[in-house]
């Protein structure tokens, strides 16, 4: 149906950059919302940014004006460029799609969605 894969992790020294990506497969009519989570060891998953399907974003405190999203609607894919990373943004990062509209069969579908997620760890 429909699948989100992550890729752009890895290890980086503080104050380098990394960007992520996330490409949703299937047959897809529309997406409202993408975003990127993410989760520390011992520690609740949180939003860190998302774009609605007009462009408007909105961003955790912690990573505004280090970290922007974007996305491709002809592709289906949402970005996350993340600048002067800090120690402190070492979490795996999860791709998440709401309101994807597919279609299956002979009808129109309509859900949410989670990539399998992505580590980022950086050094200090």
């Amino acid at each position: 149906q429909v699948q989100l894969v992550e890729s752009g992790g890895g290890l980086v020294q503080a104050g380098g950059s990394l960007r992520l990506s996330c490409a949703a497969s299937g047959r897809i009519s529309s997406i409202n919302n993408m975003g990127w989570y993410r989760q520390a060891p011992g520690k609740r998953r949180e939003l860190v940014a998302a774009i609605t399907s007009d462009g408007s974003t909105n961003y955790v405190d912690s990573v505004k004006g280090r970290f922007t999203i974007s996305r491709d609607n002809a592709k289906n894919t949402v970005y996350l460029q993340m600048n002067s990373l800090k120690p402190e943004d070492t979490a795996v990062y999860y791709c998440n799609a709401r309101g994807v509209t597919y279609y299956s069969g002979s009808k129109y579908y309509t859900g949410d969605y989670w990539g399998q997620g992505t580590q980022v760890t950086v050094s200090s």
